[in-house]
């Protein structure tokens, strides 16, 4: 079993489909100070769903959100998904053919944003905000 606030193995994602679900996940998040993902069925299809929000640590900063872009537009370019959805800490993915991919996809972005809020959090940006 992982610790609370570590990235999820693909196996313990939570599947989300039902409201209710993805309600309890979501509040497991928020209790643990983890990032919430979770993977859906939509018809034959499935959806990730990833947010940082759900965290109370520093929001991942745009630079990180930047390489997790580049790898969502890798899977739109090579087929795996076809819609998606970015936010500031928040990223949607459907449809994905197999539940098994879906849990792979989510497994590996939550680990890559959990790492990158965690790099940001021991080495801050110094840059001057403007």
């Amino acid at each position: 079993m992982p610790m609370p606030g570590m990235p999820l193995q693909a196996a313990l994602i939570p599947d989300c489909t039902k409201l209710e679900a993805h309600r309890a996940a979501y509040e497991s998040a928020k209790a643990n100070d983890a990032i919430f993902v979770c993977i859906a069925r939509h018809g034959r299809h499935w959806k990730v769903e990833l947010d940082a929000m759900a965290s109370s640590k520093p929001y991942v900063p745009d630079e990180a959100m930047a390489i997790l872009n580049s790898k969502v537009d890798a899977l739109v370019l090579n087929g795996t998904v076809e819609q998606v959805y970015i936010g500031a800490d928040y990223i949607s993915m459907w449809p994905i053919k197999t539940e098994e991919r879906a849990r792979e996809i989510g497994a590996a972005f939550h680990a890559a944003m959990h790492g990158l809020q965690q790099l940001h959090m021991a080495v801050p940006d110094q840059r001057a905000k403007s």
